[in-house]
């Protein structure tokens, strides 16, 4: 029975050498503290050589996993230690450039400072400027209102004075060049009045100062005469021989039609003219308008006799009357019109010069 015994045993312990280390029992897991205790020698030797022999093997194999696994993480160390000391130098790379980065902002935002303060003191002159232009442009400008007051203040006096000092005078329209050669200026003139006004011829206190053309050099481009004027001795002739030619209507020279008309002032002449489209509406609305002397007109509005030196007077009149506001409607706005178009005219020609 013991001999049975220990065969099995031995097949136990044959087979147990043939299995793997790693799944081999260990001689506490094959064996109970009794059953060792009943073990032979021989068999307790082998069983220890056996179990030596195990654990010396699986400790081998723990000390190559020990070493595999102190290689793995030395060559992880190292490279961890390589990726640090890279990581190190990109960090010094990257703390070199920022700083360089930094240096190089600072510096753009000194330069920038630098430019702003320069460009704010520069504004700060413009503006000093500008505001010394403005002031200069402004005085310019009411310098410039002040001239030109003075100038039209000029131009009234002078225009006053050339109609004083011809006041006295006619113009006649109308007379053909030459034909004074036969008789002169002033036998031209008494062959009107003895053609028109045989009355009037016979007045011996009618006397002509001085008789010329005018301008005073010929234009040979002009297709009409030049006007001829006579000056006479009082304004009582001058105004009687223009109230017969009124009256007359239809003045002729040799049977050819000529007007007579009292001499002016250029600007005399522009402020008469500037009357005659109303004028002529008023004529047609049988308001009986005249242009007076130097430059008013002068109708009948609602029974009444109407005086105006001015456009703007007579605006602010026809503004209170709707009937006269209605026959002045379109001529007025024509003349506001014009009016505006030259003065945009003067002021662009201002603007280029």
């Amino acid at each position: 029975m013991p001999s049975n015994k220990h065969r099995n045993r031995g097949s136990k312990i044959n087979d147990d050498t043939m299995m793997p280390p790693n799944k081999q029992n260990t001689p506490s897991q094959e064996y109970e503290d009794d059953e060792i205790e009943e073990m032979q020698d021989t068999d307790f030797k082998k069983f220890m050589i056996r179990t030596f022999r195990s654990f010396q093997k699986q400790i081998l194999e723990l000390q190559k996993s020990l070493m595999d696994k102190i290689e793995n993480l030395s060559r992880e160390n190292e490279i961890l230690r390589k990726s640090q000391n890279e990581t190190q130098k990109l960090v010094e790379q990257e703390s070199v450039i920022v700083k360089r980065n930094q240096n190089e902002m600072k510096s753009s935002i000194d330069q920038m400072t630098n430019t702003l303060e320069s460009l704010k003191n520069r504004m700060g002159e413009a503006e000093e400027r500008i505001s010394d232009l403005e002031d200069r442009a402004q005085e310019n400008i009411q310098s410039n209102q002040r001239k030109e007051e003075e100038i039209r203040n000029l131009k009234n006096i002078v225009g006053n004075l050339q109609d004083t000092i011809k006041k006295t005078n006619i113009r006649v329209l109308g007379v053909p060049e030459g034909m004074e050669r036969e008789k002169g200026l002033e036998g031209l003139f008494s062959e009107i009045l003895a053609e028109n006004f045989p009355g009037l011829e016979k007045d011996r206190d009618i006397l002509v100062q001085e008789a010329h053309r005018t301008p005073n050099k010929h234009d040979q481009k002009r297709s009409s005469p030049r006007h001829v004027v006579i000056k006479l001795t009082t304004v009582k002739h001058k105004e009687k021989i223009l109230k017969c030619a009124r009256e007359k209507r239809q003045i002729t020279l040799r049977g050819s039609p000529i007007r007579l008309t009292a001499d002016f002032s250029s600007e005399t002449l522009q402020a008469r003219r500037e009357w005659r489209d109303i004028a002529q509406v008023l004529r047609e609305k049988n308001c009986q308008p005249r242009i007076l002397y130097p430059a008013k007109l002068s109708f009948v509005n609602e029974g009444e006799i109407k005086t105006f030196h001015s456009k703007q007077k007579l605006k602010d009149f026809v503004a209170t009357r709707p009937a006269l506001q209605k026959i002045l409607k379109d001529v007025l706005h024509s003349e506001t019109q014009k009016h505006g178009h030259q003065y945009e005219r003067r002021e662009r020609k201002n603007t280029y010069q």
